[in-house]
This record gives C-alpha cells, sequence and structure tokens, in this order.
C-alpha cells in the first residue's frame, strides 16, 4: 500500500445543496403573554413581572412570559396541597391512570404544534423534536399510566403511598421530555406536582399546561411556574414540598443537595455528564462513526449525557478520524426549522459564549482543531460542529462539561488503558462502547463507572429503561421501574 493513503488527508468538500424545507410555524398557537398555571387556571404573578422568551436562530421575541415570585410558589404549592388531600389523594389509582393516559393521547394529537414550539424557543432542529423528543414524551405519560394501578406488582410484598407534593425543576436542553419524565411517574404514584421550567425554554410547558386543561385533569394536581433561578430556589426551598427532583448543572445540584440535607424532602439529581464514547479497532467503522455524530453533534450537544470524550483503538484512529471529518462535511447547520438541518441553534446568546470560551481553552492548550467549513446563518447563536485532537487527559477540554457541538478525541492500546482513562473523570452519567466482540462489551461495561452504557448504538432511550449516573452526575434513576421509587415512600 502506498505510503500517502495511510496519511490523513483533508476531509472531502461536498457541494450538495438542498432546497429549503421549511416547517410551517401556521400548526403552532402561540400567545403573545403567558400567566402561571395554577390550580388549573392561568393567573397573573403576584410579582407582577414578566421576562421575554427568544428564539435562539433569530434573536427576535417569541412571547412575554410570567416571572413567579416567592408569594406565587407559594400559592401553586398550596393549591398541589389541596389536589392531594382532596380529590387526587383519594381518586382510585385506575382513575388516575386515564387521565395520565389522556394525556399521552393528547401529546400524539398536538406532536406537530408541540415540535415546531420546541424548534422554535429551543433551537433544536424540527427533525429531533418531531421524531425523538414529542413521541418519547408522550411514551412516558403511556407507560407510566399503565402503571398506575398496579404498584403492587411494582413493589411486592411492600406497601407503598405517595410522598405527596413534588417540586420538580427541569433543563433547557429537552423541555417537554424532561417534564414527561418527572410528571407522568409522580401522577402516577398519585403524587402532585410544582414544575418549574426553565427561563430560556418555558413554552412547551405553558402549552402542556394548557393540554393538561383541556384533558380535565382536577385542579392543583399539576401546576407549571415559569421562572429563573430564584423562582427554582423558592420552590427548594419552601417547607411544604415533600420531594425535589432537579435536571441541570452539577454546581446547582450541589446548592439544592445542601439546601435540602436537613430537611424531611426526598431528592433526586441528574447532573452534568462528561461520557466516553470508545471505539475498539474490530467494531463496525462506519456505524461507529455515525454514533459518534449522534453522540455529540445531536441538539447541538446540549445532552448531559453526550460522548464528548471520544476514545480511539491506536490501529485505527487514522481511518475513523478521516471517516468522522469526512461526516462532519455532510452536516448542516442552519434554521432549526428546515427539515434539512441536522445541527440547530445553540440555546441561548450565554450558552454559545461558554462553547467559545472553551474552543479558545482548547486551542491554548495545544490541541489541534477541526471545524466544519459550512456558512453560518446571519443572525442567531450558531456553532459549527468541532472536534480536537492531541488532547491531554488532564486537559480541560476533556474534563469539564462544555454542552455544545465540540468533541475532544484520544486514543488507547489496551482494554485497560482504556477503562483507566474513561473512568478518570467526576461525573458518571453515561458511556459508548462499540466492538463486535459481546465478551469484551460485558467485560467494559461492568468496569465503567457509569449509570448508562450503550452499545454499539448511542444516545438510545426508552421509557422502560432507567437513566441516571454516579459521582457528580448525581443520584436516583427516572424511567422504567426505578422511576416509581423516586415517587413512593
Amino acid at each position: 500500500m502506498a505510503k500517502s493513503s495511510k496519511n490523513i488527508q483533508p476531509a472531502l468538500k461536498f457541494n450538495i445543496k438542498y432546497a429549503p424545507a421549511p416547517e410551517s410555524v401556521s400548526a403552532a398557537s402561540i400567545n403573545e403573554q403567558y400567566n402561571l398555571f395554577i390550580n388549573g387556571k392561568f393567573e397573573k404573578p403576584l410579582s407582577k413581572k414578566y421576562f421575554d422568551t427568544i428564539n435562539p436562530a433569530t434573536e427576535q421575541k417569541i412571547a412575554s412570559v410570567a416571572e413567579a415570585g416567592t408569594a406565587d410558589v407559594d400559592k401553586a404549592v398550596k393549591a398541589a396541597r389541596a389536589a392531594y388531600n382532596g380529590h387526587w389523594g383519594k381518586m382510585p389509582a385506575k382513575e388516575r391512570a386515564k387521565y395520565i393516559f389522556r394525556i399521552a393521547r393528547m401529546i400524539q394529537e398536538r406532536a406537530r404544534e408541540f415540535a415546531i414550539i420546541e424548534s422554535l424557543d429551543g433551537g433544536k432542529p424540527i427533525r429531533e423534536s418531531r421524531d425523538i423528543d414529542i413521541p418519547l414524551a408522550a411514551n412516558h405519560f403511556f407507560y407510566y399510566a399503565g402503571w398506575a394501578d398496579k404498584l403492587n406488582y411494582a413493589f411486592p410484598n411492600r406497601n407503598v403511598s405517595p410522598l405527596g407534593v413534588a417540586g420538580q425543576i427541569i433543563p433547557w436542553n429537552f423541555p417537554l421530555l424532561m417534564a414527561a419524565w418527572k410528571i407522568a411517574p409522580a401522577l402516577a404514584c398519585g403524587n402532585t406536582v410544582v414544575l418549574k421550567p426553565a427561563e430560556t425554554t418555558p413554552l412547551t410547558a405553558l402549552k402542556l399546561a394548557e393540554l393538561i386543561q383541556d384533558c380535565d385533569l382536577p385542579p392543583g394536581v399539576v401546576n407549571i411556574i415559569t421562572g429563573a433561578g430564584e423562582t427554582g430556589a423558592a420552590l427548594v426551598n419552601h417547607p411544604d414540598i415533600d420531594k425535589i427532583a432537579f435536571t441541570g448543572s452539577t454546581e446547582v445540584g450541589k446548592i439544592i443537595q445542601r439546601a435540602t440535607a436537613n430537611t424531611h424532602k426526598k431528592l433526586t439529581l441528574e447532573l452534568g455528564g462528561k461520557a466516553a464514547n470508545i471505539i475498539f479497532e474490530d467494531a463496525p467503522i462506519d456505524q461507529a462513526v455515525e454514533g459518534i455524530i449522534n453522540g455529540i453533534y445531536f441538539n447541538q450537544g446540549h445532552v448531559c449525557c453526550a460522548g464528548s470524550r471520544l476514545f480511539v483503538q491506536e490501529s485505527v484512529y487514522k481511518e475513523v478520524l478521516q471517516k468522522l471529518k469526512d461526516r462532519i462535511a455532510t452536516l448542516i447547520v442552519g434554521n432549526p426549522l428546515d427539515k434539512n438541518t441536522d445541527v440547530g441553534a445553540i440555546n441561548s446568546k450565554q450558552q454559545l459564549q461558554t462553547i467559545q470560551k472553551y474552543i479558545a481553552i482548547g486551542k491554548k492548550e495545544g490541541a489541534e482543531m477541526f471545524e466544519s467549513s459550512c456558512a453560518l446563518p446571519n443572525k442567531g447563536f450558531f456553532c459549527r460542529p468541532t472536534l480536537f485532537t492531541n488532547v491531554a487527559q488532564s486537559s480541560r477540554i476533556a474534563q469539564e462539561e462544555i454542552f455544545g457541538p465540540v468533541l475532544a478525541i484520544q486514543t488507547f492500546r489496551t482494554d485497560d488503558e482504556v477503562i483507566e482513562k474513561a473512568n478518570n473523570t467526576p461525573y458518571g452519567l453515561s458511556a459508548g462502547v462499540w466492538t463486535n466482540k459481546g465478551s469484551r462489551i460485558f467485560n467494559i461495561t461492568t468496569r465503567l463507572r457509569a449509570g448508562v452504557v450503550w452499545a454499539n448504538t448511542y444516545n438510545k432511550f426508552d421509557p422502560v429503561s432507567p437513566f441516571g449516573g454516579y459521582k457528580e452526575s448525581g443520584f436516583g434513576r427516572e424511567g422504567g421501574l426505578h422511576g416509581l421509587n423516586a415517587y413512593v415512600k
């Protein structure tokens, strides 16, 4: 073989142009102003404050949203407590199941509208909202509707009861899906809920509130309050909350853990991650490259379980790197509502600045950077898919969560070496392994300190499967039978 064939060639240039295929926004109804959803009604905030939610692809205002103050939080918690002590707490489980099932069906019926709003508000490609987020959200409600009257089978030989009022705080990367992860098991176990969505992506949660109204869920069972960190802190510190479920950054998770440490509140945390995606020399390389792309560039890298650290066995490193660069060159970055788009808008200006800061750090630390050559829109918050090679274990881009489309690549020779490198992180949320040997899969997965490990795939989710992490990735599990355990005593 000629020597030149072993060298990494420049990334292929792809000049294929697709005709625009935008999703029409006419199918989505968005109000100019949204109030708080408390006790089955939309109510103006006692704080009298509102904030704007912005389309990250255009930097234009979408709607004005109420900002809940301490008094508003108290009002929502009291409504949830009254509902728990009243109709919801006394309702037969099979009747509760009917309401949860109805929510699932109505999400399916309005799936297109939810998908459009999710992409407008969050910046993710419409294909992802349409094909992943919304169907999975509906499936979680379907799944837990089935468990509502079967808790005796979920917890054999144990007498379980609801916790009471659950305070739930969700992030901006999967707004509707995270709401489903939180609300569905809580209702199935007989609890009532006060949910606070992220301040940058509140619209699908508020659209869910409209759906809850339409399905005649009893007042106060689900309350949705909007706001930023102060609203979340008021919810966490409210004395009449029995359970806090938080998905978000490790930094905020530690604050919540300290706040609830000396209280009666039950707590589950799903926090950050820095997942290892491991490619062995016997892996199906083309399939693995697709898994790498899906692992880090899905949802612009705004995924806590993103495969942001890639470990490639030395013997196939050059082949994998070349194929990966060629594949990155084909990714379309642009309008989230265009069905051709692969990588949408970064969720906010602040997050884009964070990603750019880490890219600068990677360069300063001596890593070699490669990024897509695609043109970026003139307006909006966009970032090209990026990867770094020659990355050290101690490098900040290999140790700290970037939460963007940035991949750090390292090599390894042996199984023991890659296990040591993969576990050398304060996080422990997820990982991926690519090999054609079943014995190696079992060996590696049992030694990886991660809550979820995928084999020859990545980012696959199902309501039946529990999800959660170790170490600074939090504790507790969501999804599956494990998700019920967090909402009963």
